[in-house]
């Protein structure tokens, strides 16, 4: 079936989904990546001023159970729980859904059939692909089963990370897929893929990153992007960004320790 009968997800959603409402009002919506498996960290986080949080599945030490216990102890609190899984596929995305995510960002996202993927993964037939079996979902949402198979397909958010060099040469048939919200430019596999690792500095990085990020603003599909420090987040905003994560938890923990220690005499 073809991708074009699922309807974009920039003119639907919001209702249950705030970041999905932020994002279509054109306001930035900021988020954590979470990769430490602790219920404890997300009640912290949850109650920070953060729209969105990550669990990453694709890196983090989280296994199934983890991520159901940290994406619940998001419920009544501002925080949006959101997954990162490791590949584009319909089992990828199936059980974090199924756990009650409101979103799955998908890795290394180079062509349109990638894309189109990624957006069959998240909707049930005859939109896309999704399997049946949300029976804990309903409870993280705060509706009933029936509602919940109303409205999830228009509620979730459908992220790519757009992170290898080939990437670029394909980015408008990438960003024309219908159902794609957002496209997040991942910096440290982007400049892997172009022979830079960790060289983010690099003129020919740059020069990369821009040309995604003009593509990007051009299109339906919000921008996305990490800004580790409030000075980068303003920068980023007024270059269009509107999907921010200020960090990972562990090295926001780290920083902040490292700041509780500056200066002590020891």
């Amino acid at each position: 079936m073809s991708a074009d009968i699922v309807s974009s997800g920039m003119t639907t959603g919001g209702r249950f989904n705030r970041v999905k409402a932020l994002l279509r009002e054109g306001r930035p919506a900021f988020g954590v990546i979470a990769t430490i498996p602790s219920v404890q960290t997300v009640q912290i986080m949850a109650r920070s001023g953060l729209d969105w949080m990550l669990i990453d599945m694709e890196h983090g030490a989280i296994d199934a159970g983890t991520a159901h216990a940290m994406i619940a102890a998001t419920t009544g609190t501002p925080l949006v729980p959101m997954v990162r899984v490791a590949a584009t596929s319909t089992l990828a995305a199936k059980l974090p859904l199924d756990l009650g995510a409101m979103g799955i960002n998908f890795p290394m996202i180079t062509r349109r059939e990638d894309a189109v993927a990624a957006v069959r993964a998240m909707r049930y037939p005859p939109e896309g692909e999704r399997f049946w079996g949300p029976f804990l979902a309903p409870f993280r949402w705060g509706v009933s089963m029936r509602e919940y198979l109303d409205v999830a397909d228009d509620e979730v958010l459908t992220i790519a990370t757009i992170e290898h060099v080939d990437a670029l040469r394909t980015i408008h048939e990438v960003l024309a897929t219908p159902g794609l919200d957002v496209a997040v430019i991942g910096p440290g596999d982007l400049a892997t893929s172009m022979g830079l690792k960790g060289r983010v500095d690099h003129p020919d990085f740059l020069a990369v990153v821009a040309q995604l990020e003009a593509a990007i603003r051009d299109s339906p599909v919000v921008l996305g992007g990490a800004a580790p420090s409030p000075a980068l987040a303003n920068d980023m905003i007024a270059r269009g960004y509107r999907f921010i994560a200020v960090g990972f938890d562990w090295l926001l923990l780290q920083r902040g320790l490292a700041a509780a220690l500056d200066g002590v005499i020891r």
